[in-house]
């Protein structure tokens, strides 16, 4: 909002400036004091700050981390994380933590804050594992068209570009976890065994999760599955299915009346039953192509937040859900 201000007089603004340049030295002064208490990254309570940049990268914090660890979620509760815009305050809080754990090209307001912080300990979930380039189509579905040439000339919709959603993954997160691991041990190498110890731990149990997913997905009637947007990638290709996404890895892009036409001529041919659609993102499109073509729909969690809508409290029991779905969905038996 731009606000008129009266004209000042020369007295005036020599008053203001030099109330300004003590404010600014008090601020500086107080900024120091604040660097100089957080030097190795803990808090007063003697725990490691850290910071994660939206849920998987918390629920990866807290689990490894344990009670040596004190993690503030850049990202609330059902908020868009792509649509996340870092505060001053949040600025603040980057630069006091002694490890920020974040998924570079998911939040560009975040990357950008981390880069320009200085703060010691910077891990990347993306540089610890491989990302790949997906499109609205992802899996043995879209390979086996490709051979035949069946969609030569359909909308896909839009252009490939590197996914993110790597979470989505268990054995993907799990090297992630992994990686994160090692950084919590080198950054608070006092309480490296522990560290050590949940990081077992935790990757145990998301091996547990991968193998059912392969035992519940192994005989299904469907291999093919429509969601709103592509963030299920990553879990096609592990598992053996398809995902036909309506929008590309933008959830908020819109999609061609050829991509909606292709998808219901698809969803018919391979006895597609459901449309996903997920909680932080409209549904209006989902449920309209689902009319459409005489669709159920339901909920397909990509876990980018935990809400009171969540189908689970973590990152475990949200996933077995999905599988759950899917199972439905897929006709498992």
């Amino acid at each position: 909002m731009n606000v008129r201000l009266p004209r000042l007089s020369g007295r005036r603004l020599i008053s203001t400036t030099a109330v300004a340049a003590t404010t600014v030295l008090g601020l500086t002064a107080l900024s120091a004091c604040s660097a100089t208490s957080a030097a190795d990254g803990k808090n007063s309570d003697g725990k490691l700050d850290v910071v994660a940049s939206f849920y998987p990268m918390q629920f990866l914090a807290e689990r490894i981390g344990g009670e040596h660890v004190s993690v503030t979620n850049l990202t609330e509760p059902g908020q868009e994380p792509h649509d996340l815009e870092v505060s001053a305050q949040q600025r603040g809080r980057i630069e006091q933590a002694g490890v920020a754990l974040y998924l570079k090209g998911l939040q560009p307001s975040v990357d950008e804050a981390i880069s320009q912080s200085g703060i010691k300990t910077k891990v990347d979930a993306a540089s610890l594992t491989s990302l790949e380039k997906h499109g609205s189509e992802v899996g043995g579905h879209a390979e086996e068209h490709d051979e035949h040439g069946e969609h030569e000339g359909h909308d896909h919709g839009g252009e490939e570009g590197s996914d993110p959603h790597i979470w989505l993954d268990p054995v993907k997160y799990a090297e992630v976890a992994q990686g994160v691991g090692k950084a919590l041990e080198k950054a608070d190498p006092d309480h490296a065994a522990d560290y050590k110890k949940n990081t077992a731990a935790l990757v145990a149990d998301l091996g547990k999760l991968d193998q059912k997913f392969k035992d519940g997905l192994k005989n299904t009637d469907s291999k093919v599955f429509i969601t709103t947007h592509a963030a299920f990638g990553y879990l096609a290709e592990r598992y053996g299915l398809t995902e036909e996404a309506i929008s590309g890895l933008d959830p908020e892009s819109e999609p061609s009346a050829a991509r909606v036409k292709d998808l219901q001529k698809m969803a018919k041919a391979d006895g597609v039953t459901t449309v996903f659609y997920e909680t932080l993102v409209s549904d209006k499109t989902a449920k309209t192509l689902a009319g459409d073509a005489h669709l159920r729909t339901d909920v397909l969690d990509p876990l980018e937040g935990i809400t009171k809508k969540s189908k689970g409290e973590d990152y475990v029991q949200v996933m077995e859900s999905n599988l759950a779905a899917l199972q439905k969905a897929l006709g498992a038996k």
